[in-house]
């Protein structure tokens, strides 16, 4: 058998398992699955790490094999999953993969006891020798506790049917010294999605990547690029996808992917005990998974009937508490301002004045009595260093989600506090100001913003704007 097989290359996903509310396994979820990344993708994976190979048996690892190897029709390769703890138990789990037909196996590091160096060789070795199927090594460190040495993978290298290593350690100078070692006698794959396009860079010749199962188009654009020399493409592909991975990586990885998949409209059921979708994942991880898939054009966002504050700006401070008649009886200092376009367009409206007045004791108010969805927010340049003249912020729109609050709470505060401080560095707002008064921003986000830096920047030129209108 040669030592490296022609179709080892291109994007892989390690399919999750799809599965009933009684947990038992889904074949139609599973073959709508495979249906729903075919167009995109080299090959498959069943029963890896996001299949959640642990919770299943051996007979239920065959059964997938079996289901997408049906609904791939033979056109493609599928990798099984064949990891165990035991060499014994590996073995029998390859004979059933080869008999259902698979391409090759994909086997971990032996787990939980962990072997020395050469126990590891032997592992494989032992493998080899009982199952004439191409065996592909599998680093994870994160789960099985220990990496592949390097130089087990260099010796094992030399053996005929030990065609390949996915690394997932996401460690790169890890993954250079293997395919320095290894001197292209094995394919490498690439199987930490955070990492995937400099691996594929620095030599990888294709990726095992859980995010594939949610878009595989877009690894596929990726590796076409790296292929075709377009690195500055392939990057901004990695760079797009970046957060999401890492939330994946970070919540569970197929816990996670199953629940970004029901976003994208793939229902795939939840997780096997003790996974659980419900209260595993917190609501807050949902809500940045669904923000992260607007981004990408995965998901649309939800409609919005909205419309800017266009009232006479002194009127405008009614629901915090503030009417015209104060603003004029009381001399209160007003401005305005908007930047950006469509969805990412802000609108800063600012009254400030004497906290001992009647703004003092509507600050005091909103500070104590926050309203549901409108809850004001003190203004800080960093934790404990709050901004002067002292400042609230308060959403015009209610927030109905955390995406919502994440524009406003996070670059809202940070671009309000920043513009604030600028001001006073600029002459523009005075000492006596910031000792004597206190300000209340009312900041109109579009619901459907969805860029933290563009947000950011959008609210610093309109914040800088009311401020000079108001302070002029």
């Amino acid at each position: 058998m040669p030592a490296k097989l022609e179709w080892l290359k291109g994007i892989f996903p390690p399919l999750v398992t799809a599965f009933h509310k009684d947990e038992s396994i889904d074949a139609e979820g599973i073959r709508t699955l495979v249906r729903y990344v075919n167009d995109h993708v080299d090959g498959f994976v069943t029963s890896g790490t996001t299949g959640e190979f642990p919770y299943m048996t051996t007979e239920e690892n065959k059964r997938v094999l079996e289901t997408v190897i049906d609904e791939s029709k033979g056109k493609k390769p599928v990798i099984a999953g064949a990891s165990a703890p035991a060499t014994k138990q590996v073995i029998e789990m390859a004979r059933k993969a080869k008999q259902a037909g698979a391409s090759a196996v994909l086997v971990t590091t032996p787990y939980f006891l962990h072997p020395s160096p050469k126990g590891c060789y032997q592992h494989f070795y032992e493998l080899t020798r009982a199952v004439d199927i191409p065996v592909i090594m599998y680093n994870i460190p994160q789960t099985v506790g220990a990496f592949l040495p390097v130089d087990v993978i260099e010796d094992l290298s030399e053996i005929p049917n030990i065609v390949g290593l996915k690394d997932t350690s996401g460690n790169l100078a890890y993954t250079l010294k293997v395919l320095e070692k290894v001197e292209g006698r094995i394919d490498v794959l690439v199987g930490n999605d955070e990492i995937a396009v400099p691996s594929l860079l620095s030599g990888c010749s294709g990726a095992i990547l859980m995010s594939a199962n949610v878009f595989p188009e877009l690894w596929k654009k990726a590796y076409r690029a790296v292929v075709t020399g377009k690195v500055q493409e392939a990057m901004e592909v990695q760079r797009s996808v970046q957060k999401v991975v890492r939330i994946f990586g970070g919540n569970g990885a197929g816990l996670a992917l199953k629940a970004a998949l029901k976003m994208v409209g793939m229902n795939v059921g939840t997780a096997r005990r003790p996974l659980r979708i419900g209260g595993s994942l917190l609501p807050e991880v949902m809500a940045e998974i669904q923000l992260e898939l607007e981004k990408l054009g995965k998901v649309k966002p939800p409609a919005a009937n909205f419309r800017y504050p266009s009232a006479d700006l002194r009127s405008r401070f009614v629901d915090i508490g503030i009417s015209a008649e104060i603003v004029n009886r009381e001399r209160l200092r007003t401005g305005t301002g908007t930047a950006g376009a469509d969805a990412e367009k802000v609108q800063v409206d600012l009254v400030s004045g004497s906290k001992k007045g009647e703004i003092g004791a509507v600050y005091a108010e909103q500070c104590t009595y926050p309203r549901h969805g409108y809850e004001a927010l003190t203004t800080i340049l960093e934790p404990n260093l709050m901004i002067r003249p002292s400042t609230l912020i308060v959403p015009f729109v209610a927030l109905k989600n955390l995406r919502q609050a994440n524009m406003v709470y996070g670059p809202g505060q940070a671009a309000v506090g920043k513009a604030i401080l600028d001001g006073i560095t600029s002459g523009q707002i005075h000492q006596k100001s910031m000792e004597d008064e206190v300000m209340l921003v009312s900041l109109t986000v579009h619901p459907r913003a969805l860029n933290h830096h563009t947000m950011y920047r959008n609210v610093y030129k309109a914040m800088s704007k009311a401020i000079t209108a108001a302070y002029s």
